[in-house]
């Protein structure tokens, strides 16, 4: 183990403790704490003082629909017209009724996001001590191949990226993966580079990724290219194209090992990572599955579920048995199921199922997550949640599939005499990867291919590159008779009652289509 990676892990690790001082401190204060933060943020955009109350009757729930004409002129101009701080970038994703966002990153939002990172390493570094003796890789992914001329700029999505500037000098020094693999030509030759690199460090101490289907790829790397990995950390040569920029590592003992393993043997990725203690992924919803597939795979190996992230902001982190929330983060407001009633922090009571609504430092004021959480219960004053789903979205690999997109391309394909029905998400078919179908009846000459289908599909950022890195396989049109009957008993035979069975334009199944 390299000194200066020891060094880098000993000062991340006493940086990240003050954050966990902070944390434990303050959990007896949270309304206090919360509208201390809520008076920070207005500072950026109001002259005066104003009150929870008063910010709330001035400031209506708003999406990205409501800042997208101030976020392009603030691209533009290069200027922040949303507030005071400079934007150091504008980090693309997609979600709900948008195909492509662009979400600004302030100095104050990255600080914001440094507070909940800071928590998480604490407790990681308390809880698996091997962790500071050894390399790590947090995920890096990034743009769907269309966009990559489009966005030259924002091509790379790092996970480290989140931390403070000494913070992500140091961690970058612990990585098993340089963020370069994210600069491919192609998904396909970073997915590759990223499995070379994780193969030919025998000191890899933990894998962090969102998904658990991205870790299940990787895997599948491994085990289906397994000579050619061995053959790139023998030579030190890609024999790969797109990989030009990156140098490959050359790690002949590392390419034996490879070459030696069985994947069919139990615990085969205890002998390719020894050090291996900890796998950080979702678990919950629809990752439930993969991660149970993913935990399977890897036995003895911990695992811990991930927090409730999104581009836009953090709500919790794992912190223990529980998920609390970031109070000290961003102003947190949660709406209910009912869409109208809105309570603050310090309102909810366990049991209460709602919607996060976030006001950050990136300018975003009262903006709506369209996810469920529940209130399982309370860390001293503060709450702590269990993430139930998306609302109204099939996301099944973390493509992000709304209603609203479905709605637009059965539109697409109506006709007088041809039916598109509704756009099924498949999660398990046998000898398939997770799927979309299109179901219709009518004519079957008006019906549209499934080359038509996936290019609106792959108007959706991280639909296009779930195609992009395997997760998905490609789209299909089914044709039946009478696709409403045909509805109704595959929603049965999916566990629904017939009488409380009514058509969606955007419905996901957990069993294949032929068994019905």
């Amino acid at each position: 183990m390299k000194i200066m990676t020891l060094l880098a892990h000993w000062v991340m690790r006493q940086a990240s403790k003050a954050a966990t001082k902070r944390f434990t401190q303050q959990t007896g204060q949270l309304e206090h704490v919360q509208r201390q933060k809520l008076a920070t943020l207005l500072a950026m955009v109001e002259k005066k003082k104003l009150s929870y109350e008063e910010f709330c009757r001035r400031y209506p729930l708003t999406r990205y629909a409501d800042w997208r004409g101030k976020i392009e002129t603030s691209r533009r101009l290069g200027i922040n017209i949303m507030g005071q701080s400079k934007i150091v970038r504008f980090q693309p994703t997609s979600g709900s009724s948008e195909a492509l966002k662009f979400i600004p990153y302030t100095p104050m939002f990255l600080k914001e996001l440094d507070q909940a990172i800071g928590l998480w390493l604490n407790r990681l570094y308390h809880q698996h001590p091997r962790l500071a003796r050894a390399t790590h890789y947090w995920s890096i992914s990034w743009l769907p191949e269309s966009q990559r001329r489009v966005l030259k700029n924002a091509n790379l999505n790092d996970d480290s990226a989140l931390l403070s500037f000494s913070k992500r000098l140091m961690s970058r020094m612990t990585q098993a993966v340089p963020n370069e693999v994210a600069y491919a030509e192609t998904a396909e030759a970073a997915m590759f580079a990223t499995a070379v690199y994780l193969v030919a460090d025998a000191n890899l101490g933990m894998i962090s990724v969102w998904s658990p289907t991205f870790a299940l790829q990787l895997i599948e790397i491994i085990e289906s290219q397994q000579v050619q990995i061995a053959e790139v950390l023998s030579t030190g040569q890609w024999q790969q194209p797109g990989l030009s920029h990156l140098k490959a590592p050359k790690a002949p003992r590392r390419a034996r090992v490879l070459k030696q393993l069985d994947f069919q043997q139990q615990h085969v990725w205890q002998k390719l990572w020894p050090k291996l203690c900890l796998i950080s992924s979702w678990d919950t919803a629809s990752a439930e599955q993969w991660a149970q597939e993913l935990r399977a795979k890897m036995p003895k190996i911990n695992f811990e579920a991930k927090g409730l992230w999104a581009t836009e902001g953090v709500v919790t982190i794992p912190y223990g048995n529980c998920f609390p929330l970031m109070y000290q983060s961003h102003f947190y407001e949660f709406l209910k199921a009912d869409g109208k009633t809105v309570l603050a922090a310090w309102q909810l009571q366990q049991g209460d199922v709602v919607s996060p609504v976030i006001s950050t430092g990136s300018g975003l004021m009262r903006y709506v997550i369209d996810d469920e959480i529940e209130v399982t219960g309370f860390l001293n004053q503060v709450p702590c949640f269990k993430f139930l789903g998306r609302k109204l979205t099939v996301d099944m690999v973390g493509e992000k599939l709304d209603h609203q997109t479905a709605v637009q391309i059965l539109q697409q394909f109506q006709h007088q005499d041809y039916r598109p029905m509704s756009l099924i998400g498949v999660e398990r078919a046998k000898g398939k990867k997770p799927h979309y179908i299109l179901l219709s009846d009518g004519d079957n000459a008006k019906q549209p291919s499934a080359a038509q289908l996936e290019r609106l599909l792959k108007q959706n950022f991280h639909y296009e590159l779930a195609r992009d890195l395997g997760q998905l396989d490609p789209a299909q049109v089914l044709h039946v008779e009478d696709a409403w009957d045909y509805y109704k008993r595959l929603a049965m035979h999916n566990g629904m009652i017939e009488g409380n069975i009514k058509p969606e334009p955007l419905k996901k199944i957990k069993t294949n289509l032929e068994v019905v």
